[in-house]
Protein backbone atom coordinates (compact mmCIF):
# COMPACT_ATOMS: atom_id res chain seq x y z
CA UNK A 1 0.00 0.00 0.00
CA UNK A 2 1.17 3.47 -0.91
CA UNK A 3 2.59 5.48 2.23
CA UNK A 4 2.71 9.18 0.80
CA UNK A 5 -0.24 10.70 -0.36
CA UNK A 6 1.94 11.40 -3.46
CA UNK A 7 2.15 7.53 -3.98
CA UNK A 8 -1.62 7.27 -3.28
CA UNK A 9 -2.34 9.77 -6.46
CA UNK A 10 0.00 7.89 -8.18
CA UNK A 11 -1.72 4.73 -7.56
CA UNK A 12 -5.28 6.16 -8.73
CA UNK A 13 -3.63 7.31 -11.79
CA UNK A 14 -2.27 4.39 -12.99
CA UNK A 15 -5.64 2.75 -11.68
CA UNK A 16 -7.30 5.33 -14.28
CA UNK A 17 -4.88 4.68 -16.87
CA UNK A 18 -4.49 0.81 -16.80
CA UNK A 19 -8.65 0.73 -17.43
CA UNK A 20 -8.36 3.34 -20.48
CA UNK A 21 -5.49 1.15 -22.19
CA UNK A 22 -7.48 -1.78 -21.47
CA UNK A 23 -10.75 -0.50 -23.40
CA UNK A 24 -8.63 0.43 -26.56
CA UNK A 25 -7.09 -2.68 -26.53
CA UNK A 26 -10.82 -4.18 -26.65
CA UNK A 27 -11.30 -1.84 -28.94
CA UNK A 28 -8.57 -3.07 -31.38
CA UNK A 29 -9.21 -6.64 -31.04
CA UNK A 30 -12.80 -5.86 -32.02
CA UNK A 31 -12.03 -3.90 -35.13
CA UNK A 32 -9.50 -6.56 -35.93
CA UNK A 33 -12.15 -9.58 -35.70
CA UNK A 34 -14.63 -7.58 -37.64
CA UNK A 35 -12.78 -7.00 -40.58
CA UNK A 36 -11.23 -11.18 -40.20
CA UNK A 37 -14.81 -12.02 -39.83
CA UNK A 38 -15.72 -10.04 -43.34
CA UNK A 39 -12.85 -11.95 -44.99
CA UNK A 40 -13.69 -15.04 -44.21
CA UNK A 41 -17.59 -14.77 -45.58
CA UNK A 42 -15.33 -14.04 -49.13
CA UNK A 43 -16.73 -10.90 -49.29
CA UNK A 44 -14.03 -8.62 -50.46
CA UNK A 45 -16.15 -5.29 -50.76
CA UNK A 46 -17.21 -5.55 -47.28
CA UNK A 47 -13.82 -6.58 -46.04
CA UNK A 48 -12.43 -3.38 -47.76
CA UNK A 49 -14.80 -1.02 -46.06
CA UNK A 50 -14.24 -2.50 -42.88
CA UNK A 51 -10.38 -2.46 -43.13
CA UNK A 52 -10.48 1.29 -44.22
CA UNK A 53 -12.75 2.34 -41.58
CA UNK A 54 -10.74 0.51 -38.97
CA UNK A 55 -7.06 1.20 -40.00
CA UNK A 56 -7.07 4.74 -38.36
CA UNK A 57 -8.08 3.09 -35.27
CA UNK A 58 -5.11 0.93 -35.55
CA UNK A 59 -2.74 3.26 -36.19
CA UNK A 60 -4.36 5.54 -33.23
CA UNK A 61 -3.42 2.99 -31.12
CA UNK A 62 -0.25 2.22 -32.09
CA UNK A 63 0.28 5.98 -32.52
CA UNK A 64 -0.27 6.26 -27.99
CA UNK A 65 2.30 2.93 -27.64
CA UNK A 66 -0.59 0.31 -26.60
CA UNK A 67 0.44 -1.95 -29.05
CA UNK A 68 4.42 -1.62 -31.15
CA UNK A 69 3.68 0.24 -34.16
CA UNK A 70 5.44 -2.51 -36.00
CA UNK A 71 2.96 -5.08 -34.67
CA UNK A 72 0.26 -2.46 -36.20
CA UNK A 73 2.10 -2.63 -39.54
CA UNK A 74 2.31 -6.58 -39.43
CA UNK A 75 -1.77 -6.55 -39.01
CA UNK A 76 -2.32 -4.36 -41.61
CA UNK A 77 -0.34 -5.79 -44.09
CA UNK A 78 -1.75 -9.74 -43.27
CA UNK A 79 -5.16 -8.27 -43.10
CA UNK A 80 -4.50 -6.29 -46.27
CA UNK A 81 -2.78 -9.01 -48.24
CA UNK A 82 -5.42 -11.69 -47.67
CA UNK A 83 -8.43 -8.97 -48.52
CA UNK A 84 -6.46 -8.56 -52.22
CA UNK A 85 -6.51 -12.51 -52.23
CA UNK A 86 -10.36 -12.66 -52.27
Amino acid sequence: MANTSQAKKRARQNDTVRAHNASLRTMLRTALKKIVKAIQAGDKKVAKKQYDENISLIDRIADKKIIHKNKAARHKSRLNTAIKAL
